[in-house]
């Protein structure tokens, strides 16, 4: 019995044109914008407040496939010598050998390895790499909100990240004790992320030459010389 499976396979692409089939959704790609993201941290001092600071300098791209926020994945790339707690010899204090030593270890870099969802929230774990050391850190993630259109024209959108990370896993272990034998810093480093993501555009394709296409200079094949 012949069985005619052509009409089939042209009922099933109008289908899947019309939404009526599910078609595997593609990834989109954003830019963390730093002009509009902070990559902060807070870590405890003489254990009786808290001292903020941030890196000034950083990039990162995410991808992101809306129909399944697990594939998404992170890469970030922070100048550890940006640092900035608003107090200049503290800051030259951290860029040296007592903490970041960022004359031999001047970037610090993650990459997500899985993502998972936990209610309305996302957790992302990847490779944290400080100070010569890489070991594994899970974010949380609010978000990524929906795209919108800014007014210059760009689509963006925006996520907060908030963690925490002890610094002595990093090799990071300078510190000092007070008179009654508390310590000057803590060390847990609490982590806070504010990100704008920007759209990367799609690259158009070059316009294809036709393959019988000839130089503009070529001449006939009967061209006397």
């Amino acid at each position: 019995m012949n069985i005619n499976i052509f009409p089939a396979i042209r009922v099933a692409g109008i289908a899947g044109f019309f939404g009526l089939v599910s078609l595997p959704a593609l990834a989109t790609n954003y830019q963390i914008d730093g002009a509009h993201s902070r990559v902060g941290f807070s870590v405890k001092h003489m254990m009786v407040t808290n001292v903020k600071g941030a890196f000034k300098a950083f990039s990162g791209t995410v991808s992101v496939d809306d129909a399944d926020v697990t594939k998404a994945s992170v890469k970030v790339e922070i100048d550890v010598g940006s640092i900035d707690t608003s107090n200049e010899k503290r800051d030259e204090h951290l860029k040296g050998a007592d903490f970041f030593d960022a004359a031999a270890h001047p970037k610090m870099t993650f990459a997500s390895t899985s993502v998972q969802k936990q209610g309305g929230k996302l957790l992302v774990t990847g490779d944290l790499a400080l100070h010569g050391v890489t070991k594994p850190v899970t974010l949380t993630v609010d978000g990524p909100s929906k795209e919108w259109t800014n007014p210059w024209g760009q689509v963006v959108r925006g996520a907060s990240v908030t963690g925490k990370l002890s610094r002595k896993d990093f090799g990071i272990s300078f510190s000092k004790v007070t008179e009654a034998g508390g310590v000057v810093v803590g060390d847990e480093i609490k982590l806070e992320f504010d990100l704008e993501l920007t759209k990367v555009a799609e690259a158009k394709p070059a316009d294809a030459k036709p393959a019988d296409a000839k130089p503009a200079d070529a001449k006939p094949a009967d061209a006397k010389k």
